[in-house]
């Protein structure tokens, strides 16, 4: 009998969630656009309000030497990694993108677990990536 290594058992168990681009800049247009602005460089309405500036999310992969943190901003957004920004947290959508569970693959090839509305919006978020 052949054993299934457990990371290969939990990749099974948990395909990775199909990403749809369209949802996820749909869900940053309401959700995230007032802080990091409708083209997500941090210049959102609300941006001069706000202690410590809204990230430049174009700039990500970047920022982070041409790899996509998608582990950081999963936990940024779902509330597991709170940043403060006005005074207090940078507002956790986690509650409002419940929904079904998935696995999308973090940075370092590992399942990560989120709600596919989170999936969406990292491949709207990847998409936008300049050099």
């Amino acid at each position: 009998m052949r054993i299934i290594p457990f990371v290969l058992a939990l990749s099974l168990a948990h395909p990775v969630a199909a990403q749809d681009v369209t949802q996820g800049e749909a869900l940053f247009g309401f959700y995230c656009a007032t802080c990091h602005g409708t083209s997500a460089s941090g210049n959102g309405p609300m941006s001069p309000s706000l202690v410590v500036a809204p990230a430049n999310l174009t700039r990500l992969a970047a920022d982070n030497d041409g790899v996509f943190p998608t582990e950081r901003v999963v936990m940024r957004i779902d509330g597991r990694d709170p940043l403060v920004s006005h005074g207090s947290m940078m507002p956790v959508y986690g509650d409002f993108f419940e929904g079904t569970d998935v696995a999308t693959k973090a940075e370092t090839g590992q399942p990560i677990m989120t709600s596919q509305p989170i999936v969406d919006l990292l491949a709207y978020l990847q998409s936008l990536q300049q050099e």
